[in-house]
């Protein structure tokens, strides 16, 4: 019995981290390209699958809600704007 439950664990991980890899679009995928991250995680299923939670899937919103913005948020804050007055 407990090695079917560990079956079912590997199976269920596995088919969660491939479903995420191929519902994640292409350019927010890191270090591999997506075919390959599916790949990996079908012929390793436990490390692939860790593998792709932890160097492969997007950050997250917390990580990207961190970085500064890219350009001025208002007229006070571009120098343009600022010189023209």
């Amino acid at each position: 019995m407990p090695r079917i439950l560990l079956a079912l664990a590997v199976l269920a991980f596995t088919v969660y981290c491939v479903v995420d890899a191929v519902q994640t679009q292409d350019h927010e995928v890191r270090n591999l390209p997506k075919v390959l991250w599916v790949f990996i995680t079908l012929l390793f299923p436990v490390a692939g699958g860790a593998a792709w939670l932890i160097a492969g899937r997007p950050r997250s919103i917390l990580d990207r809600r961190q970085q500064p913005p890219a350009g001025p948020l208002g007229p006070d804050d571009d120098p343009d704007f600022l010189r023209g007055l």
